[in-house]
């Protein structure tokens, strides 16, 4: 009976809310919806932030992400998460501890550093701790290139050096890594994937010129999220979360006056 019951996909995402609903969990959750999983949240942070920035941000109480996900545990079967704007070293840690206690399947560790305004989103100590305490446990990062060098220590002169990046961020416990090519100034856009056994691939795509693209990286780390729990291979998650992606940058629409969302809709 109980697996009747939760026979329907279910998914996780682990971030901060973005009260202008372009980002955060606001677009985890329109994502999910689109990939036909059912989407679940544990509430990190809340943010009051729009199109132009983050004005102000809230981390919660340890004990209210400990609640969040033992409610979670107790009545849902997670089969793939992700997470998001963790905040600082004691929330990374706080999250880490609840990923161990509960198998919430595959976790995608997209590591939210900046907003796309330009606010930080995890505190400089943090960045260790999502180092040793976060990247064992996940099945995938997804970091952009600003990420892969912070985490690394290492700056990437061109492309070539992408799978440099990969294989150290690999070293730190990960099991695959997929290294984001969106702040590169090429007309083509190639983002390169490794996987745990050693093949790799690079996956490219032409790029959009449009200043709406806030929460490309939570939508696509979302979207592979979802494909996971449908049950399609990293590979193939990766490149249907790419597909999808790339559409909801094409069929654009007209939000905010500043970094606008993506079109959660398009097909």
């Amino acid at each position: 009976m109980t697996e009747e019951i939760n026979s329907f996909p279910q998914v996780l995402t682990i971030a901060g809310t973005d009260s202008g609903g372009g980002a955060g969990i606001m677009a985890d959750l329109k994502t999910f919806q689109m990939q036909n999983v059912f989407g679940t949240a544990v509430v990190v942070a809340v943010t009051a932030q729009n199109t132009l920035g983050v004005q102000d941000s809230f981390l919660m109480p340890l004990d209210m992400i400990d609640a969040q996900f033992s409610s979670l545990a107790s009545d849902f079967k997670i089969r793939a998460c992700k997470t998001g704007m963790l905040g600082d070293a004691a929330h990374v840690h706080q999250v880490a501890l609840n990923l161990q206690k509960y198998d919430f399947g595959p976790i995608t560790v997209d590591p939210v550093m900046v907003a796309k305004g330009g606010a930080p989103l995890l505190s400089e100590d943090a960045v260790e701790t999502v180092k040793s305490e976060l990247l064992p446990l996940a099945n995938l990062i997804t970091p952009n290139l600003p990420e892969a060098e912070v985490l690394t220590g290492i700056h990437a002169k061109n492309e070539e050096d992408y799978p440099k990046l990969a294989k150290i961020l690999r070293d730190l416990g990960v099991k695959n890594v997929l290294i984001k090519g969106g702040h590169s100034n090429s007309k083509i856009v190639r983002d390169y994937l490794l996987l745990e056994d050693n093949s790799d691939c690079w996956l490219s795509g032409e790029r959009t010129y449009t200043k709406r693209t806030h929460g490309t990286g939570d939508t696509l780390a979302a979207a592979i999220t979802a494909q996971l729990a449908l049950g399609h291979s990293l590979l193939e998650a990766v490149q249907l979360a790419k597909k999808y992606v790339t559409k909801t940058i094409e069929q654009t629409i007209q939000v905010g006056h500043g970094h606008g969302p993506l079109n959660h809709w398009a097909k």
